[in-house]
């Protein structure tokens, strides 16, 4: 799977092209959905499985390789539609493929198929979910690996962080789009490091005991000593924000999303701390300690309030050199109220200075427009509490994908304000504030953008100042960032992929809640994308579906 000797020198003279080789190769995945019972933490309850893992499987390629993924909705008990979305890929000639139902596509309905086919366009770390009202939270989740030239021989893999939910991700829904204010911000019940962690069942409610039992496992990862190892961090939860490290470790971080960067470390007490914000992925070296032969515990914890919120939020598995370490159960650790004290209340991403790119790109310095989108929350006329993006809180139609229409001309939605559509023209690149006051203001958000990486301006507290720009010849770029509770994030993207792309917060319960915008990017240019037959017949499948049964769509439907 990963690159030889001879094609990582032949990539590598190719990066600073920023276009994939396009090698030719297809991989090729075969995924059906299904609604089974799991416990992952010991708390068995119905998950979502692809191939009956959770997380799901590993999709694995080269970079410039044509990933193909077949997906069979077997989704019972209820039937559900779905669509699944690939996160980070910038889908440049594939638009169409993005996975976001209502916007690029209609969902596969229940019982129906699909094929994704899509470059591997960028290379590094990243994850799939599904993008069908908040699906991913209860257990539609997966890594994807896009190996490139910087592969090392110890790459210990994915390492998926996910807070984790007891209750069925619908009922929370509607708590988070209720009228009760108090139910909108749900804790969540635990915290899982590749799908695993001990859950106290001490602590479930009476009768709910029975269904519950305790040291369900963590994971365990081997290092070796004095060799350089690359770990691939992902977010993949719903609402909680991560800080990771291991005990006696320090470790450098080397690219945030699908972005190398100059690496450097951070460190807190003796230990490194990354902070991942969700949909975000960090890649980390870690060098083993020369001669070493105990076990160490690797750690993630849900950040507090009033960065996320958490019954159980803290997470481990075992870094292990020897196997008689692991299994003896003695560890060189730190304590958990030192690693606490490290990052307490830190609702943030590492500062911009840090975080340069290892290949600059050198943002338009006065892009043709600006917009200016205001955060805001707010009941609305039924007393259901809402996300709002300039005044509008986004619902999907999922019977009419705005890519689908914008296709066919129609790029005026007069009677469907709530799609909140930003039609950017021919503007050949684009400056968006994000302000976060007001009543708003509590939160913070991780900021995602689709089709782009995102140049990252400038972040911070308070109101933008209207000019400071951070490394403005080699800004922070990346596709997901945290915008601070009370605070702005000043973003740019070139306008070089025509599409329909959803600009939204990462967490689950607040996309769902309508917090959302769709930037439409060169509409002239839409109108010429030739769109395959199958994505129109899926749409009509959708309709048949509907036809015969009421979809239940309480939320933004994303």
């Amino acid at each position: 799977m990963r690159f030889s000797a001879v094609a990582t020198l032949f990539w590598a003279s190719l990066v600073a092209a920023q276009d994939p080789p396009y090698t030719g190769v297809i991989r090729s995945y075969d995924f059906t959905i299904k609604r089974e019972m799991r416990a992952p933490d010991g708390y068995y309850k119905p998950v979502l499985l692809i191939n009956g893992q959770f997380p799901a499987p590993l999709i694995e390629a080269n970079w410039g390789d044509t990933i193909q993924v077949t997906v069979h909705n077997q989704i019972t008990g209820p039937q559900e539609g779905t669509a699944l979305h690939w996160h980070g890929i910038l889908q440049k000639n594939n638009q169409w493929e993005d996975g976001v139902p209502g916007v690029s596509q209609c969902p596969i309905p229940p019982g129906g198929s699909f094929t994704y086919s899509f470059t591997a366009d960028l290379y590094g770390t990243s994850w799939y979910h599904s993008h069908y009202s908040a699906q991913y939270a209860g257990g539609l989740i997966g890594p994807m690996i896009i190996h490139g030239p910087d592969t090392l021989k110890y790459d210990i893999g994915p390492i998926l962080l996910t807070d984790w939910y007891h209750r069925d991700y619908n009922d929370i829904v509607k708590d988070v789009v209720g009228t009760d204010v108090t139910k909108i911000a749900p804790p969540s019940d635990s915290n899982l490091i590749n799908g695993r962690n001990n859950f106290n069942c001490s602590a479930v409610a009476t009768g709910d005991t029975a269904s519950c039992k305790s040291n369900a496992g963590i994971t365990n990862f081997r290092l070796s000593p004095g060799k350089l190892h690359r770990l691939r961090l992902i977010n993949a939860g719903a609402e909680g924000q991560q800080k990771f490290s291991i005990d006696g470790h320090i470790m450098t971080v080397i690219a945030n999303d699908f972005v190398p960067i100059i690496p450097y470390d951070t460190k807190a007490h003796s230990s490194l701390v990354v902070s991942l914000a969700i949909g975000q992925r960090t890649d980390v070296l870690v060098r083993g300690l020369d001669g070493a032969t105990g076990a160490y515990i690797m750690r993630s914890s849900i950040a507090s309030a009033p960065c996320s919120l958490s019954n159980n939020p803290d997470a481990t598995a075992i870094v292990y050199y020897k196997h008689d370490a692991l299994t003896a159960g003695t560890f060189n650790t730190t304590a958990w109220p030192e690693f606490k004290a490290s990052v307490e209340g830190v609702c943030v991403n590492d500062d911009l200075s840090k975080t340069v790119p290892w290949y600059p790109i050198t943002p338009d310095p006065n892009p043709p427009t600006t917009k200016v989108i205001d955060i805001d929350f707010q009941k609305n006329e039924t007393g259901n509490f809402l996300w709002l993006m300039n005044n509008v809180s986004f619902r999907a139609n999922y019977n009419q994908p705005i890519l689908l229409l914008s296709n066919m001309g129609n790029n005026s939605y007069p009677d469907s304000p709530e799609w909140n559509v930003e039609n950017f023209g021919s503007n050949s690149s684009v400056r968006i504030v994000i302000n976060n006051n007001g009543a708003a203001g509590f939160s913070s958000h991780p900021i995602h953008l689709h089709g782009h990486n995102m140049f990252v301006l400038d972040v911070g507290t308070g109101s933008w100042d209207g000019s400071t720009v951070i490394n403005p010849l080699n800004p922070q770029r990346r596709d997901v960032q945290i915008l601070p509770a009370n605070g702005y994030m000043v973003l740019q993207f070139t306008a070089d992929n025509p599409g329909a792309w959803p600009l939204h917060c990462h967490i689950a319960w607040h996309v769902s809640a309508g917090l959302y915008v769709t930037v439409l990017e060169r509409p002239d240019d839409i109108a010429k994308l030739q769109i395959p037959s199958v994505v129109a017949q899926t749409c009509r499948d959708w309709s048949a579906f509907t036809n015969m049964a009421v979809v239940d769509q309480i939320d933004s439907g994303l």
